[in-house]
């Protein structure tokens, strides 16, 4: 059995004609390579799986070439071409920074460059990865880099431009490879398929190239697993399948029961996603996708930013055509809404489908229209009228109200009722008299409610006056029948930093609570809401308040006694006994130490 070697590198280009998409960049080296115009470094930067690689490569392979093509392509055929296919050519040298990124990589290679090429007229130094070297390698590396020997040249790749010192990027010559377009990438997949005797839809190789967004190495990838998943046959579904992505008929189902307001349908083809494995957040970027893709079709000068495949886009226009504008915007406002909030919400099913529901009866809540400040959103509840009655004439509203007040109180008498209905008399004809009289029942009213605030701070003054006085005797015992009841309900911790605390009366309707350190003022203050009521209501007095104080008792530690020693305890004893020295000189006696 053959070896198996994968697409990517099977049908890796050989020459600047067969490499996809970058033909801006192809173009420039080979009229360098006829016109003899090479520079001495160069930089290839890019996405990854571009071509950045594979055209520094093919550069380093065509400019020692023995017999260049007219157009500026390797002929392929001499010893120069046909040993570095082989892998043994000595005039080109890969590097792969990401793994040999220090300074001594960097010198080993500047020592290389000193020899020349023994065949070919150039050595070529192809650096992979050049952002993963240290500040410290580019620094060892910028003179060779600015002035190398005639016959070096250097190829730096990279995909991380911005990570390049700039002192490196001004000695290269630059070179921005771009990603590959959805249909050059669909045009090589289909090559490759025919060469491999592959049967595949080319609305399965359309996924594909979406799926590797813009990175040829990934399309091949992607192809190579599939055609294992299918034994050779690619079609839209088992595609779709493997990559686990939506298809687009489910968005085509989604936008015909929305419009309709299809609730019930709607809600059952979540459902039948959902049950399928398909997460929330995926629904929600397909969906704005595939709005934005109609929101395109809506005019034919922006067709050509339509990214899908070719089957799909008759239907698309089909809905572009039936759904207004206005809806379909609303509808992507309401989607990037719900994609914002959908990782903090628990219930991300209830939430999907919430916005199936806001979606289903968009249309009845709110109206977009174009004026000349541009597109307005209008909520159609704001267009209702309030609903007008008929103003009736005072005379006649009184004996409405009086009709009402007689019917709502059966018990009454009916000659009382009667009174109520002829109260009112021919002289009450202008709402000028109705004024008047009801003038005094309003300032009676607001006397009323002064009198009651009076007698309202009357009480509270007599409350005060009667609660007990704050004395250090009483607030110990109030504070006491506290600490009981810290005990008996088993918080032991804070009924013993309560007791510890020391009380200070300040006036009537105030004390102050000392505690002597941090932790002891902690456990006062967890307390505050307990204690306060308990204090108010021993007290009788809801005005009282306490502070909480800090005050730190100094602590002073007792210097340990310095042993003495004999010489020092000696000059102690002379000093109170003086003829104890003289007895010490006459007799001729030593300390001993």
């Amino acid at each position: 059995m053959d070896k198996f070697i994968v697409s990517a590198r099977k049908y890796r280009p050989q020459n600047f004609n067969t490499v996809v998409g970058q033909s801006h960049i192809t173009t420039t080296l080979k009229n360098a390579i006829n016109n003899n115009k090479l520079a001495h470094a160069f930089l290839f930067c890019g996405p990854r799986g571009v071509g950045k690689t594979t055209c520094a490569r093919i550069l380093a392979k065509t400019i020692n070439c023995e017999n260049k093509t007219p157009d500026g392509e390797a002929c392929n055929t001499c010893n120069s071409c046909v040993s570095f296919d082989h892998g043994n050519s000595f005039n080109i040298n890969e590097l792969d920074a990401a793994s040999n990124n220090g300074v001594d990589a960097i010198k080993d290679l500047i020592e290389q460059v000193r020899f020349q090429p023994q065949a070919g007229r150039y050595k070529v130094y192809i650096v992979d990865e050049v952002h993963m070297l240290t500040s410290h390698a580019f620094n060892a590396f910028l003179k060779t880099l600015e002035e190398p020997p005639a016959h070096a040249i250097f190829i730096l790749a990279t995909t991380e431009k911005h990570k390049i010192l700039p002192t490196i990027l001004s000695r290269c010559q630059i070179f921005d490879f771009k990603r590959i377009t959805t249909n050059d990438t669909v045009t090589q997949l289909e090559s490759i398929t025919e060469k491999e005797n592959i049967q595949a839809e080319k609305a399965a190789l359309h996924v594909i190239a979406q799926k590797s967004e813009g990175c040829l190495r990934d399309a091949l990838s992607i192809l190579d697993k599939i055609v294992s998943f299918t034994g050779g046959n690619l079609t839209y579904q088992n595609t779709l399948e493997h990559l686990n992505i939506l298809d687009e008929d489910y968005f085509f189902r989604f936008i015909e029961h929305l419009t309709q307001q299809q609730l019930p349908d709607a809600l059952l083809l979540h459902d039948e996603i959902n049950q399928k494995g398909f997460e929330g957040d995926t629904l929600l970027d397909g969906f704005a996708e595939f709005i934005r893709n109609i929101l395109v079709c809506k005019d034919e000068r922006a067709l050509k930013l339509l990214d899908v495949a070719i089957d799909f886009k008759p239907k698309y226009l089909q809905i572009a055509n039936k759904v207004e504008t206005g809806w379909l915007i609303a509808t992507l406002n309401l989607i990037s809404e719900c994609a914002i909030s959908y990782k903090v919400v628990r219930n991300k099913k209830l939430h999907i489908e919430l916005l199936l529901i806001k979606l289903s009866y968009l249309s009845q809540a709110i109206q977009l229209s174009v004026n000349e400040n541009g597109l307005e959103k209008k909520k159609i509840t704001e267009q209702n009228k309030v609903l007008s009655f008929k103003s009736l004439p005072i005379i006649e509203a009184v004996e409405v109200l009086s009709k009402k007040i007689v019917a709502s109180q059966p018990t009454k008498s009916s000659s009382e009722a009667k009174l109520i209905i002829q109260e009112p008399k021919p002289t009450i004809a202008t709402p000028k008299t109705i004024v008047e009289k009801n003038q005094p029942e309003k300032v009676s009213n607001k006397l009323g409610s002064l009198a009651s605030i009076k007698n309202r701070v009357i009480l509270e003054q007599q409350k005060l006056n009667s609660s007990k006085p704050i004395t250090p005797e009483l607030l110990q015992e109030a504070w006491g029948l506290f600490i009981d009841r810290l005990s008996a309900d088993n918080n032991h911790s804070s009924a013993t930093n309560f007791k510890f605390a020391e009380l200070r009366v300040i006036d009537a309707n105030n004390f102050d609570i000392v505690a002597e350190s941090v932790i002891q003022q902690k456990f006062i203050e967890s307390e505050r809401a307990a204690l306060i009521t308990h204090m108010q209501q021993f007290f009788e007095n809801r005005f009282l308040k306490y502070n909480v104080l800090l005050e730190e008792k100094e602590t002073f530690t007792e210097q340990p006694e310095v042993q003495k020693n004999t010489k020092e305890r000696f000059a102690l004893l002379a000093a109170k006994f003086p003829l104890l020295k003289d007895l010490k000189e006459k007799l001729n006696l030593d300390l001993e130490i």
